[in-house]
């Protein structure tokens, strides 16, 4: 008999999850409440990295002159929304489409727990209870909106309603500085609004490498953004007497003010845990609605499994498809085989700003902060003739590796195409590659890449 295995969301978690499962033999049930593919990732990052790309082309015509052009361009916010829409439709039917000629059933719906081996799915045709060997709990988060913030959707606004919002905001006031902040401040700067962000710290990108954060500050800084360090906002008027009559008014922690048009919140996620029913099976959650997880992916209840930002992990999309991954081949016993466990550590992830930023592995700072003894090599692409070629000799290449062994630790790469260069990196982390497996590895020329070999000598 196979086995029976139900997933509850069809986030990159779910869905991956789902056709590996279907793959390998299993009978696949998927209950998905809004949009098979994730909402996280087709309504947020899916959406902001088209809006990216889109201010990506008007920032290389504002430097066409150095390329020997003249050009300039304008934004068609339609176009904008219509070329979004394409993209989410297209990325959610080829998602269906593989699951389908998997075998694996979906139902459009809410699903819930029963208990330990039932599911419910409330449908828009009523209700069916699911029996399961194996349940998987992928439904993800949402933007977590505070007690001061009250969100209206046209001025100010969560992450998800901001792709593109109903106008492009004039002045834009960004409230947090992490990832989702700084891709935030970049995207509407890139697409003309004027742009100042709250950072509730020193430096942008808290935990990240001060060297990294430090290139970006300068690059907003050049670009007219406004940086509010060590400010966190405490309130929001809208129309009022402090806001001038028009627009908005951050009020901050520390007395200082933000006025502009609208405001965004990118100030971290809430899991979508509540109505889950866990308590009906025994699962239980920590104190932020987050399920604990083993290495296997099991919560407290071995055969219930949980994926994605539910997991209180990486709240990445690959981090996400690699658990579910990791889940299938457990529910279908090929851990029994040797395997390789998921590193959060060894994971890769990127930041879409200009510069662009990506890093792997072991944090240079948080390592001598330790007492670990490093190698650490770097080598600026302004030395790179691929990146002369192009014009945009921004950033660099960061190498951090053992001294004793030469094996690499972790890097960071900041500037163009740092997204694909870190997978080289990746890949070298995870099989504990050495620096001199970079260095005699014959790269093409010119090519950006040749600054990681660069870096490894």
């Amino acid at each position: 008999m196979s086995v029976r295995f139900v997933i509850v969301g069809g986030g990159p978690g779910g869905n991956t999850a789902a056709t590996v499962a279907a793959r390998l033999g299993a009978e696949v049930t998927l209950i998905e409440r809004d949009l098979v593919g994730g909402a996280a990732h087709l309504w947020d990052c899916v959406p902001s990295k088209a809006m990216i790309a889109t201010g990506g082309f008007l920032s290389e015509l504002e430097r066409a002159e150095v390329m020997g052009l003249a050009a300039d361009g304008c934004l068609d916010l339609p176009a904008l929304r219509a070329r979004i829409a394409r993209i989410e439709e297209k990325l959610h039917h080829s998602i269906c489409e593989l699951l389908g000629s998997q075998g694996v059933r979906m139902i459009q719906g809410t699903g819930r727990l029963k208990g330990p081996n039932q599911v419910i799915a409330e449908t828009a045709d009523g209700v069916e209870e699911l029996e399961a060997d194996a349940i998987l709990l992928a439904t993800g988060s949402r933007p977590r909106i505070p007690d001061w913030a009250e969100v209206d959707g046209e001025r100010v606004l969560t992450t998800r309603q901001a792709y593109p919002p109903p106008e492009i905001p004039g002045h834009l006031i960004v409230i947090g500085s992490g990832v989702t902040g700084v891709e935030f401040t970049h995207m509407f700067r890139s697409l003309g609004s004027e742009v100042t962000l709250i950072v509730s710290r020193q430096q942008v990108l808290p935990g990240k490498d001060p060297e990294v954060a430090a290139a970006l500050e300068a690059e907003f800084l050049r670009r007219g953004v406004r940086l509010y360090k060590g400010a966190r906002a405490a309130g929001i008027d809208l129309d009022g007497p402090a806001s001038g009559g028009g627009g908005l008014r951050v009020r901050c922690d520390d007395g200082r003010v933000a006025d502009g048009t609208h405001a965004v919140l990118a100030i971290g996620s809430i899991p979508n845990s509540d109505g889950l029913g866990i308590d009906a099976a025994g699962v239980v959650a920590d104190a932020g609605g987050y399920i604990p997880v083993n290495q296997h992916l099991q919560s407290n209840v071995g055969h219930i499994y949980v994926a994605g930002d539910l997991s209180g992990k990486l709240p990445l999309s690959s981090v996400a498809a690699m658990q579910g991954r990791k889940i299938a081949e457990h529910v279908m016993g090929l851990h029994t085989r040797t395997h390789r466990h998921l590193d959060y550590e060894k994971a890769a992830s990127a930041i879409f700003t200009e510069p662009e930023i990506a890093d792997v592995g072991v944090a240079e700072a948080e390592a001598f902060a330790e007492g670990r003894k490093l190698r650490v090599t770097k080598v600026p692409f302004s030395a790179n003739a691929k990146a002369l070629i192009e014009g945009d000799p921004r950033g660099f290449v960061k190498i951090v590796s053992d001294p004793a062994t030469g094996v690499v630790l972790g890097g960071s790469v900041v500037g163009r195409g740092a997204a694909e260069l870190i997978s080289v990196l990746a890949l070298a982390v995870t099989c504990n590659l050495k620096v001199n497996d970079l260095v005699d590895s014959v790269l093409v020329h010119p090519a950006l890449s040749e600054s990681l070999a660069d870096a490894a000598e």
